[in-house]
């Protein structure tokens, strides 16, 4: 394969916008915010769920409490009742005294009994309002700790985004003057050697693999035409020439 030196020259200048834009790329998928939002989203969805389930309790409670008043009600009306029943002397029959006196002892101990459940739900509906709370409020720091988070990703991003266009339009500019035979061989090459399709033989070494070669490779490639496209024979990357290559 034959191309003129200076476009051979070129070719370095394209892959070194090419492992530029490859480095970009590298940087979009790993900005440090994203591990920190995932991480973070995922912080703020586990105290979502638990808000959820504390929801689910305050309102059970809420309607534990009020059946525990509304007996608590029911129990007094009927005490209040038989107490006035009895002071108004509406009970002259001292069997139906002594039963209804009984009745109401038995009321005041179950009115107790009703009022100990009343405030051990108060005390569980208190406790699950405050962690739903707290949870929430937990919840809503996050929320604001991650919009602040992915401004600053996409300000990034956007940044690596604008150096990556300007690098493209530079490539554009730079591959039109590159033979299609010698760019279709350039990109095969990359995408075989880890995105590194050409490189630069200086002090009798080749950029690409970094080992120095062999007295007769070079002599092989001292021989050669200027406009040779040669190889190196360690890695098979296009090999360009230049002032450097102590040839």
């Amino acid at each position: 394969m034959k191309a003129d030196p200076f476009v051979q020259l070129k070719l370095l200048d394209v892959q070194t916008l090419d492992s530029q834009l490859d480095t970009l790329r590298a940087q979009i998928t790993s900005l440090p915010e994203t591990e920190e939002l995932a991480e973070l989203t995922k912080q703020r969805d586990a105290l979502l769920i638990r808000a959820r389930n504390a929801g689910v309790d305050v309102d059970d409670l809420t309607a534990e409490q009020r059946k525990a008043d509304r007996d608590v009600e029911s129990v007094k009306a009927r005490r209040e009742r038989d107490q006035g029943l009895i002071d108004s002397g509406g009970v002259s029959n001292p069997k139906d005294l002594e039963r209804m006196l009984g009745e109401l002892e038995s009321l005041a101990r179950r009115i107790s009994d009703l009022e100990g459940v009343e405030i051990e739900v108060m005390e569980r509906l208190e406790t699950a309002q405050a962690l739903k709370s707290e949870a929430e409020a937990q919840a809503e720091a996050l929320t604001t700790q991650i919009a602040d988070l992915e401004v600053k990703r996409d300000q990034r991003a956007a940044a690596i985004k604008a150096e990556g266009a300007e690098a493209t339009r530079e490539r554009a500019l730079v591959v039109a003057d590159i033979p299609a035979d010698l760019l279709e061989l350039y990109t095969k090459l990359r995408a075989q050697k880890g995105g590194i399709g050409a490189a630069a033989l200086r002090a009798r070494q080749c950029g690409g693999c970094r080992l120095t070669l062999d007295a007769s490779i070079l002599a092989t490639i001292r021989e050669a035409a200027t406009d040779d496209v040669v190889r190196c024979e360690e890695c098979g990357r296009i090999l360009v020439r230049t002032g450097e290559s102590g040839l």
